[in-house]
């Protein structure tokens, strides 16, 4: 009775889907520790200079003593203040994010056919 095929190859799945985790493992180690970037899937493209278009004239009614140009003045203000997020947060973070999520994911899907290649490895090996 040869059985020394399936053993050999169940040995090769075994150490093939090991490698695979470890790589994984180590890959991901090094991504998330910044000293290899995150794979690019999604990028950011130039951040243009918003251009100081004036608001169109407002249809509403407007306050009694402010002309129109101060009424654009105040509303342009008004603005600013509620938009502070563009600068407390960098522009490519959310690119970065979606990239880290995504080599989450690849991660994941590596471990887990690693573990079924080395679960089929150990069937074959008994």
């Amino acid at each position: 009775m040869d059985i020394k095929g399936p053993k050999i190859a169940g040995w090769f799945l075994l150490l093939f889907g090991l490698g695979m985790i470890l790589w994984t493992f180590y890959s991901s180690y090094n991504i998330f520790t910044a000293k290899v970037p995150a794979p690019e899937i999604f990028e950011i493209g130039k951040i243009e200079e918003e251009t100081k278009t004036p608001l169109p004239a407002p249809e509403t009614v407007q306050a009694p003593g402010t002309s129109q140009t101060q009424m654009e003045k105040i509303l342009q203000e008004q603005m600013k203040e509620m938009l502070p997020i563009k600068e407390m947060l960098p522009a490519d973070v959310v690119p970065r994010l979606l990239n880290l999520v995504c080599w989450s994911i690849f991660a994941g899907i590596m471990f887990f056919g690693g573990s079924q290649i080395a679960t089929l490895g150990i069937k074959l090996i008994k």
